[in-house]
């Protein structure tokens, strides 16, 4: 790709997955155009988001530190001090980072077993019999998210980091 090709560069809660963050975020700026905007989203800390702390609490219990971990990924970038240091490292030093706080929502416990560990980080790591498990014991250990009528709430929040390129 041609450096100063796009008037914009945007990533959605992918930048935490990449191995080389720093230069992930060098490639993003020197494909941006002068003048160009870049967006990026990434969770914000593990211990801002009650919900998934307990989850990852669980899954550690329940099938230990490596399994966990792999849960434990999104929420790599969520120290604001890191953030703003791999920004300024990358050249990025006068971008803005937002945090947006909201509310995670499931419709049930085991949609919410469903969606985040079936559907997302640890699709491959569980098998039937473990996933089984799981369900059981977060029946019991995430009650404490649950409203009278099943439904799953908690807060969670995410960094929203905005620049233009000089």
């Amino acid at each position: 790709m041609a450096s100063s090709s796009f008037d914009a560069v945007v990533s959605q809660f992918g930048l935490m997955f990449l191995e080389d963050i720093p230069a992930a975020l060098h490639e993003m700026l020197r494909v941006l155009k002068p003048g160009g905007r870049l967006a990026v989203a990434v969770w914000d800390s593990l211990d801002r988001s009650p919900g998934y702390a307990a989850l990852m609490h669980l899954l550690d219990t329940l099938f230990g530190d490596q399994v966990a971990r792999a849960l434990r990924a999104p929420f790599v970038l969520g120290e604001r001090e890191l953030l703003r240091s791999l920004l300024s490292e990358a050249g990025l030093a006068d971008a803005q980072v937002e945090t947006q706080r909201g509310t995670a929502r499931f419709p049930s416990i085991a949609s919410w077993m469903q969606a985040d560990v079936r559907g997302w980080t640890l699709a491959d790591r569980l098998d039937d019999g473990q996933f089984e498990r799981l369900l059981g014991e977060a029946e019991r250990v995430l009650r404490p998210f649950t409203l009278d009528d099943g439904k799953v709430v908690f807060d969670v929040s995410a960094h929203v980091v905005t620049a233009v390129k000089a």
